[in-house]
Order: C-alpha cells, then sequence, then structure tokens
C-alpha cells in the first residue's frame, strides 16, 4: 500500500481522520471537487447536508477507480461546508458512515474542513476534493 494514516503521539486523536499521512507511490491522483451531483448531473439531497456528503464520498470513489485508485489511497482530503458551524458534525459524519458502508471502506485520511459562504449552485452544501498517490 502506498499510504499509511497515523495519529502522532503528541497530537489529538480524531475519530473521524488520522492526523497524517506518508505516501510513497509515484503516481499523483488529484480529483476535482465533488459535489453532490448523480452522474446526470442532478442534485442529489437537495437541502440534505448528509445525503450531499455520501453523494460526494461516492463521486469520489467514481472517479478514484477511474484513475485505478481507491480510498485506501487517499492522502489527503478538504471538505468545503456551506455555512458550516459545529452541530453540522453529526449529519457530515452520517453521510460519511453511509458512504463508507456503500464504498467498504472507512475513509479517514488527513482532512481539512472549512466553512464556505457559497458553492458553484445554491442547492450544493458541501464540495470534497481528493489526493491520491498510487504506484
Amino acid at each position: 500500500m502506498t499510504i499509511t494514516l497515523m495519529n502522532p503521539r503528541g497530537l489529538p486523536e480524531i475519530d473521524a481522520y488520522r492526523q497524517v499521512s506518508t505516501a510513497t507511490g509515484s503516481k499523483l491522483v488529484f480529483i476535482a471537487g465533488q459535489v453532490a451531483w448523480d452522474a446526470d448531473g442532478a442534485t442529489v439531497g437537495e437541502g440534505d447536508l448528509a445525503a450531499q456528503v455520501e453523494q460526494c464520498y461516492l463521486n469520489i470513489g467514481t472517479a478514484l477507480a477511474e484513475a485505478g485508485a481507491s480510498f485506501d489511497d487517499v492522502a489527503k482530503l478538504t471538505v468545503y461546508v456551506v455555512d458550516w458551524t459545529p452541530d453540522k458534525m453529526p449529519l457530515l459524519m452520517e453521510g460519511i458512515t453511509r458512504a463508507a458502508a456503500k464504498l467498504g471502506t472507512t475513509p479517514v485520511p488527513p482532512a481539512t474542513l472549512l466553512g464556505v459562504a457559497a458553492l458553484d449552485v445554491p442547492d450544493h452544501l458541501v464540495e470534497i476534493e481528493a489526493t491520491a498517490v498510487i504506484d
């Protein structure tokens, strides 16, 4: 495996992700920010953050597969949430958990979560981008 995930001693252990990843592969895969669109470009889960997070992760899974990768190869995620407040964390985690069950994995690479004012279209509540490393 090209990615090793770690929680170093001296840093807090976060259940949702690991603090550090190391990569030893030779091919970088950059996945553009994925929103809650289905294959036809229709928004999934309008007004439902958990459903949109789930769809974003499923879209990332599809993009990774096309590149010959999987969530095991993801070195870093960046999550953008419209009007983020900490009380939205359970919905974020619910969407991740549902996607993980469908993908058969537990995606816990280092992640950055950013609150933003808006995304590309008003119906989108979340956008997630990924960087993976494969051999």
